[in-house]
């Protein structure tokens, strides 16, 4: 009996170090993932904190040996003629207007976001609830959509945007995003099939329509999914660069962050491009969606979750 006693005892300590040694295992893979993820936005932050004439000239460590914080007054117009030599080594530079950038970038992702999150949630609604010949048909060939490339509608879409005369303009970057799309109908479709549906049919026995139900009783449930939805589309229209790209190649006062970076690239004198000035703007325009994510990403796994997407 104590020779069994003692073998199983033997066992369970061998088990117990095994999941203690799975589980560092497991959090220094984890670990490492995360410092993998974030180095690259580290090196752009030190490349911002250096100035360009000890980019080429000193080392490669990890910390800045003589940081400055010129290139962010540079990149933000607070820097004098004198400072932007000093952090460039040039006499002439390439121009960055950052805050108008982030004016347009904050305008059009807000548009695209609020437009996205209220259509798509009136038709994940109909899709869910409402009841009609060849629903699902119809949302079968609608999801298609997904499939499609966003490349094969980009002609379409500019030669449709000429025509209405919003080349260079804010309705010409936001008209095609601005409805729903499949993705975003899915999502909220998913959620609001699992609504128990005694909480419709009293609304209904008190006079309630379709709509008032969708704003009174369904809304207010799908708040934190819609939360998630407009967090995710608000990145995905920040992050937008060809559309707008082609639609307003030109035209500094409609043009996003994205466009804006591409063009202070293209515009450098010399040789040598201004990877401080660069790298310094990259930063400046992640930083807003690095703090949305630090505000809303638990609850964008538990949405995302709860709706069943892997």
């Amino acid at each position: 009996m104590s020779t069994t006693s003692a073998g199983m005892a033997g066992a369970g300590a061998s088990g117990s170090i095994g999941a203690r040694m799975g589980r560092g295992a497991a959090w220094g893979i984890l670990i490492a993932i995360v410092a993998l993820s974030i180095f690259p936005f580290y090196w752009a932050l030190r490349t911002g904190l250096t100035r360009n004439t000890e980019l080429f000239g000193g080392g490669q460590q990890l910390l800045p040996e003589n940081g400055t914080s010129l290139n962010f007054k540079r990149v933000l117009g607070l820097a004098s003629d004198a400072e932007i030599r000093e952090a460039t080594g040039r006499d002439n530079s390439a121009s960055f207007n950052y805050l108008l950038a982030l004016r347009n970038s904050v305008i059009i992702a807000t548009i695209v976001t609020a437009g996205q999150v209220f259509f798509s949630a009136m038709a994940a609604y109909a899709f869910a609830r409402l009841e009609f010949k060849g629903r699902d048909k119809l949302f079968f060939l609608y999801l298609t959509g997904l499939m499609i490339p966003p490349i094969f509608t980009l002609i379409p879409n500019l030669i449709l945007i000429k025509n209405f005369g919003w080349l260079n303009s804010f309705p010409g970057m936001v008209a095609p995003y601005f409805l729903m799309t499949p993705f975003a109908v899915f999502f909220l479709r998913q959620f609001f099939l699992g609504i128990n549906r005694s909480l419709e049919e009293a609304a209904i026995i008190d006079g309630a329509n379709h709509f008032t139900i969708f704003r009174k009783v369904i809304l207010p449930i799908a708040t934190p999914q819609m939360v998630t939805l407009a967090v995710l589309t608000y990145v995905t229209s920040w992050n937008e660069f060809l559309w707008p790209l082609v639609v307003a190649p030109t035209d500094e006062s409609v043009q996003p962050l994205t466009v804006a970076l591409g063009a202070f690239t293209q515009q450098q004198p010399g040789t040598s491009p201004d990877w401080s000035g660069l790298m310094t703007g990259t930063v400046l325009a992640a930083l807003p969606m690095l703090l949305l994510f630090m505000a809303f990403g638990r609850r964008l796994v538990d949405s995302i979750q709860f709706s069943g997407i892997k």
